[in-house]
């Protein structure tokens, strides 16, 4: 299932200026100054993290990426994106500063 223009639209919205969102994977990267910290797969917001951070996801009973390779269930560090960020701006943003930090120290 491909993802909706309104969903991709809203999510830029609520991230705030100087977020870009492409095509890619089935799905769409979201970026900031370059960087993909954020990726959506049949209208599910994933962020990216690192071991703190995917220690908060799982906490709150997020699930991790995965897709399937021939046989076999792949994992990416990216999480689903907590309920209340569809809600709420300022969670939102959080989370999607959060990741942008890993995306940031990935980089490096």
């Amino acid at each position: 299932m491909p993802n909706s223009k309104q969903f991709i639209d809203f999510l830029i919205e609520m991230l705030g200026a100087g977020i870009s969102a492409r095509k890619m994977f089935g799905g769409h990267g979201f970026f900031k100054d370059g960087l993909m910290f954020a990726l959506v797969v049949d209208d599910q917001l994933y962020f990216k993290a690192d071991e703190t951070l995917a220690e908060q996801f799982c906490h709150l009973g997020l699930t991790r990426f995965s897709y399937k390779r021939r046989d076999k269930t792949c994992f990416i560090n990216y999480y689903q994106a907590p309920e209340i960020c569809m809600e709420d701006p300022d969670e939102m943003r959080n989370w999607a500063d959060s990741a942008f930090k890993v995306a940031r120290v990935a980089a490096k």
